[in-house]
């Protein structure tokens, strides 16, 4: 195991620097400052450029780490093939989708991070004229669509680091046109209009917004030092609603998708204000925000893919902000399941239209994963909090582990789902029972579908219960009442009697790994009115085998595993289409399938499912007792 000091040692040699602004703020939380006090160190502050980011002298820095470090080389190398495919493409245009700016705002995000960071690296004019010339189409619109302001807020981040890192490089009508646009279509909007409302959200908007403003205001401080002390004390007053989210154990939950989005933006806020400020006025001691930095690693499976509740999608992207979490925290671990997808990126060819905008971030923030124990990372980790979630897995290091994932919290929980009682499963590096992910949100807009009437949002395109052919309910709010990490025994279960209020009295579910390493999913239902139908459902995207019976055999890649019903007797296993799609708002998914088995109610009221997943590298092994009793009374056959 690496010792703390070996850690920093090794930080150290790597080039990153710990230095006071990167260590923890001592400053109260939430900050205390007030608006005069930001004010008068505002009017004090001669900033040199760079003054976003990074810090001068940096530039020289990371050139002399591509010259040094392969791994840093083959990243810098990466970020230049997609600066070269820039250079042959226009710039963005004032093309709404909908009514969001918001995909041309990332991209001109993308462009700017990857044009000026590969113009430092190389000193060749051309990167640094295909930035000025975007930045002269960009200061040109209009708006940058305040109506919807995330738009606003990445479109002046952009800005502001073409003005601050290329400011030597743009000629003098450029610089003009950039320093007023930022000022008049980004920091002075929410100042001087009712495009406001966002100040004070708790979700991702908060993060987003406030980084992009403050990064406008500290670019053109000189400019207007009252429109910087304003904004920089509203994002100090409001962004810890939103970074309420990360209590109390550093869960997220909007999912991993939506943490990348905010978190690298809250991440991009506190690096803005320590390396101009030289502080973050507390604002890294929100409650879990130190935890927050294992998140991805904890909800990514073996399979590579995350547990993708909410609106957000399996796939798992190389994180920068991950690296920055490491480093700070001396968290080497952390980047578990990092790795395979940086050698995607690495792998990737130059892309001057789409990719992940984040990326010329890891040049500031890249740290080495060599050397990392993970056996500092729990096996079974349970996430309280707005969404409570809770993991388990059998290893870190066999690849043929097994991972399950299981959502509580509620529907209308910020890009809530119907998924609560819904589960991820991974073993012998497949996933088995997959969530569907997001629904395009253009395509609900234009056929104004309601959240609930959405295919992937509601309960009926979920691995859980369905009683009598209804909806989950959307204000429940389900918990998670026991949770063990028993090596022998570990095991979730969650109240579920919450979201099925008035179809039922009580509903847990519990699921549990098995020491054979097979899962076993069980349900116990009481309440519910005779006769009437429950349908146990899971989507995976393997292929079935015969259904018709209690033993249900998948098939995916080169693996396979089996579902069995144990409980009750005499239920078979059907196919459920979820392949097409359902309503002219649904998209398809192609490739998927739910294995569904439907039973009626007994007259007592009670009904109790249990399936057991065995994954097929388990196959033969000698199998335990199934525990006995309902989840809340659990425990195994000794």
């Amino acid at each position: 195991m690496i010792t703390i000091l070996s850690r920093t040692v090794l930080l150290l040699l790597a080039g990153f620097t710990l230095s006071p602004a990167r260590a923890a703020d001592p400053a109260a939380y939430p900050p205390t400052t007030t608006e005069g006090e930001i004010r008068t160190l505002v009017q004090s502050l001669h900033l040199p450029r760079p003054r976003l980011l990074v810090r001068p002298g940096e530039w020289e820095r990371l050139r002399s780490r591509v010259r040094q470090e392969p791994r840093f080389a083959a990243i810098a190398g990466r970020v230049r093939r997609d600066a070269d495919a820039m250079l042959g493409v226009a710039p963005i245009k004032r093309e709404l989708i909908g009514r969001r700016l918001l995909a041309e705002s990332r991209r001109a995000l993308r462009r700017m991070l990857t044009l000026s960071l590969t113009f430092h690296l190389t000193h060749e004019s051309k990167y640094a004229d295909r930035a000025t010339q975007e930045m002269n189409a960009i200061a040109a619109f209009s708006d940058w669509n305040p109506n919807h302001f995330l738009d606003v807020a990445e479109m002046t981040l952009a800005m502001a680091i073409g003005f601050d890192w290329l400011h030597e490089q743009l000629d003098e009508s450029t610089r003009a046109a950039a320093r007023a646009a930022i000022l008049t279509k980004g920091v002075r909007v929410p100042l001087d209009t009712q495009h406001n409302r966002w100040t004070t959200m708790a979700n991702n908007w908060g993060q987003v917004c406030h980084a992009g403003m403050v990064a406008g205001a500290l670019a053109v401080l000189e400019d207007d030092r009252e429109a910087a002390a304003l904004t920089i004390h509203r994002a100090l007053a409001n962004v810890p609603r939103a970074m309420a989210a990360f209590a109390p154990r550093g869960s997220f939950p909007e999912g991993p998708g939506y943490w990348s989005y905010g978190t690298t933006f809250n991440v991009i806020l506190i690096s803005l204000l320590e390396n101009a400020l030289g502080r973050n006025f507390g604002l890294d001691q929100a409650p879990g925000f130190d935890q927050t930095g294992a998140f991805l690693a904890l909800a990514t499976g073996p399979s590579g893919l995350t547990f993708n509740f909410a609106d957000g999608s399996a796939r798992r992207y190389c994180e920068p902000a991950v690296h920055w979490f490491a480093a700070r925290y001396l968290r080497p671990e952390w980047l578990a399941g990092d790795g395979p997808a940086l050698r995607r990126e690495l792998d990737a060819p130059g892309n001057g239209t789409s990719g992940n905008r984040f990326l010329p971030l890891l040049l500031l923030w890249a740290q080495e994963d060599s050397g990392a124990d993970y056996s500092r990372l729990p096996l079974h980790w349970t996430g309280d909090g707005a969404a409570p979630i809770a993991l388990h897995r059998s290893s870190w290091t066999d690849p043929n582990g097994v991972f399950v994932g299981l959502k509580a919290g509620s529907p209308t929980g910020p890009h809530g789902q119907m998924d609560i009682g819904s589960f991820v499963l991974d073993a012998d590096e497949q996933r088995w029972a997959v969530d569907l992910g997001a629904e395009d949100y253009q395509l609900v807009e234009d056929h104004k579908a309601t959240r609930w009437a959405v295919f992937r949002q509601n309960s009926f395109g979920h691995n859980t219960l369905v009683i009598g052919g209804a909806l989950q309910v959307p204000t429940g709010r389900a918990q998670i009442v026991r949770f063990s990490v028993d090596p022998a025994f570990p095991h979730s279960v969650v109240d579920l009697s919450p979201v099925y209020a008035g179809q039922a009295t009580t509903v847990h579910r519990g699921i549990a790994l098995l020491p054979d390493g097979r899962v076993l999913i069980r349900d116990h239902l009481t309440g519910l009115k005779p006769g009437v139908a429950v349908r146990w459902g899971m989507v995976t995207t393997a292929t079935p085998g015969e259904t018709g019976s209690d033993v249900l055999e998948l098939r995916q890649e080169n693996e396979s595993a089996r579902l069995r019903i144990h409980q009750p007797t005499g239920a078979v296993w059907a196919l459920v289409d979820t392949a097409k799609s359902r309503e002219k708002w649904d998209s398809p998914n192609p490739g998927t399938v739910m294995a569904a088995f439907t039973v009626r109610t007994p007259a007592s009221g009670t009904l109790d499912l249990s399936v057991v997943f065995s994954p097929g590298s388990r196959e033969g092994a000698p199998a335990v007792p199934l525990p006995s009793g309902p989840p809340f009374d659990w425990s195994l056959p000794r």
